[in-house]
């Protein structure tokens, strides 16, 4: 690790004045660092403020928190030897452990999550106490550790009276900065969603689990794969957020692998460190538990359901607790589609308000409130806050971990009165099928080569492969008697078709004021296939075709070799 040699006495040297104050942020795990990271950003480095770094070493949880952090502030990062034998004017901790007696500065600590719920004995020393605003944790000796003790809610501060009283005078409502940054990212919604892929017209349905053995990948590891494979591909993308404590417990390199199913369905995966707030701006459904970014979503007026409540492991009268025993529930062995439908039409955002202001409170001045607390340590060194309050900031973009596009389907669907064609998908994993839904529409891709000799439609979704697409269509006639339709790429908004023998150039068509959709050769060889199975006439196809998936409408034309006969002569053929 990189360790902080910044040469002093040689102020000719500096480009701005030397710092009149040096505060330390303290993680201890990548979860309570992400949090931490926040708070800082509220200090100004123009204010005359120096920020360094330290990891508080011990938790379970903390693999790749010193990579991570020495990544993101690079040499400003501290050991906690160095830490320890230094002097500064502030400590900010999003975690709260005895052993940070040992820093020589006024320590103020803070929820890495909303608010104070979890009872983890390991941590407090009982069962009754929330991690956080236990007496094992914020008393030494008989002493109070830390010099302040931020609060989201003024309902903390009675049941920090219960567990710790000596340390209630340290405590402050401040709010909760993190979620004060995501309501004031609403904005920028359209730009997350185009950022995930879902400004398309898909809906998105954000998984989110906590850690431990009664979060949602606890109770319910299979429910990612499950739900990417029950909602129609074209209609809904579902990502997942996990709580950074089930990466760091478990490697980066085991999630993904359990993750692989469900990635190649197209479940997208926020990586741990951000990304998250993102995506609960982009969300339309959130299934979750009682983690804190759950809670978060609902208070985002998001569409919440739970597909578990952790109460076990929650302090039976936090707001976590009553939010599991008022928000509505998800069945993971019911039809998850069918369930999604009928919250959305039952959904009132209202109804959860009042347990959601039981744990937030003053949230558009959190900023404020924080960094005013901060500052106040500094004033003697001549440190003043801010007159204006903090600037309004979006979250950071989702970087999505995505596996390879869906190469095989099961597909459904009908042609309507007035001839468009609705296509309904769900991507198809092995061993993950109990019955079919309808025929199969495979790319030439997929590795599983005994769907594409039972699938209807074949598609060779690379562009610009050998050999070109018509003769490709020809030679696969041939290899698969089988197929009803084959398709092969030109580009992202066309495709050569081969129907009965007979080839055609299919192009998405612009509509007027937008952008040229793209055109999924599987999407529309099973379209076509559709077409074909009710027995339309050539004459209509000629017309061009309508496909309708979801909210989603395309118009494609179609077109014959220029030297061939007529289109009209050419479709009436079949």
């Amino acid at each position: 690790m990189r360790r902080s040699r910044l040469p002093r006495g040689r102020s000719r040297w500096n480009t701005w004045p030397e710092p009149k104050a040096e505060v330390l942020g303290v993680a201890r795990t990548l979860t309570s660092a992400t949090r931490v990271l926040d708070v800082m950003d509220l200090l100004r480095p123009e204010d005359g403020i120096a920020k360094y770094y330290t990891v508080n070493p011990g938790s379970a949880f903390a693999d790749g928190l010193h990579e991570y952090l020495a990544s993101v502030v690079g040499q400003n990062l501290l050991t906690w030897k160095e830490a320890t034998r230094r002097s500064f004017h502030l400590a900010v901790a999003c975690a709260v452990h005895p052993s940070m007696r040992r820093l020589d500065a006024p320590l103020m600590v803070m929820p890495h999550g909303a608010g104070y719920n979890r009872l983890v004995s390991e941590s407090t020393g009982n069962a009754t106490s929330p991690a956080g605003l236990s007496r094992k944790e914020l008393v030494h000796r008989g002493k109070v550790v830390p010099a302040a003790i931020g609060l989201s809610h003024r309902d903390q501060l009675a049941r920090l009276f219960q567990t710790c009283p000596e340390a209630a005078p340290r405590a402050h409502v401040i709010g909760d900065w993190c979620f004060q940054q995501l309501k004031e990212s609403e904005g920028q919604r359209d730009w997350y969603r185009t950022r995930l892929g879902v400004s398309d017209g898909r809906r998105l349905v954000v998984i989110h689990s906590t850690w431990s053995e009664h979060s949602l990948l606890g109770r319910h590891p299979h429910l990612p794969l499950d739900l990417v494979t029950a909602l129609p591909a074209d209609e809904f993308a579902v990502a997942a957020v996990f709580h950074p404590n089930v990466w760091a417990r478990h490697s980066w390199a085991t999630v993904r692998e359990r993750l692989r199913g469900p990635m190649d369905a197209g479940l997208m995966v926020i990586p741990p460190q951000e990304g998250w707030r993102a995506a609960v701006v982009a969300s339309d459904w959130v299934i979750g538990d009682h983690g804190s970014t759950t809670f978060y979503s609902a208070a985002a007026d998001r569409l919440t359901l739970l597909a578990t409540t952790g109460i076990e492991e929650l302090d039976p009268v936090s707001p976590a607790a009553a939010f599991g025993r008022t928000a509505p529930a998800l069945d993971p062995k019911g039809d998850l589609y069918e369930q999604l439908l009928r919250a959305e039409r039952e959904h009132e955002p209202r109804a959860l308000h009042p347990v959601i202001d039981s744990q937030l409170a003053d949230v558009d001045k959190s900023g404020e409130l924080t960094r005013n607390r901060m500052y106040a340590f500094l004033e003697h060194r001549g440190v003043r806050p801010p007159r204006q309050p903090p600037e309004p900031r979006p979250v950071a973009d989702p970087e999505p971990e995505r596996g390879r596009p869906p190469t095989a389907y099961e597909v459904t669907g009908t042609v309507a009165d007035d001839g468009s064609v609705e296509v309904r998908r769900w991507p198809m994993v092995a061993g993950h099928h109990e019955q079919d839904r309808g025929f199969y529409a495979v790319a030439t891709e997929s590795s599983h080569t005994q769907w594409a000799q039972s699938a209807d439609v074949v598609a060779r979704t690379v562009p610009a492969a050998m050999p070109d697409p018509p003769e490709w269509c020809l030679r696969e006639a041939q290899r698969k008697p089988g197929a009803a339709v084959l398709v092969a790429r030109i580009d992202q908004a066309s495709s050569v078709v081969w129907l009965r023998g007979t080839l055609f150039e299919a192009r998405s068509l612009r509509p007027w004021g937008a952008r040229q959709p793209d055109l999924d050769p599987l999407l529309l060889g099973a379209a076509l296939n559709l077409w074909l199975m009710h027995s339309r006439s050539g004459a209509e196809l000629a017309n061009g075709l309508v496909v309708r998936t979801g909210r989603r409408t395309v118009r494609v034309t179609f077109t014959r070799p220029a030297d061939d006969r007529s289109g009209a002569e050419a479709f009436s053929r079949f």
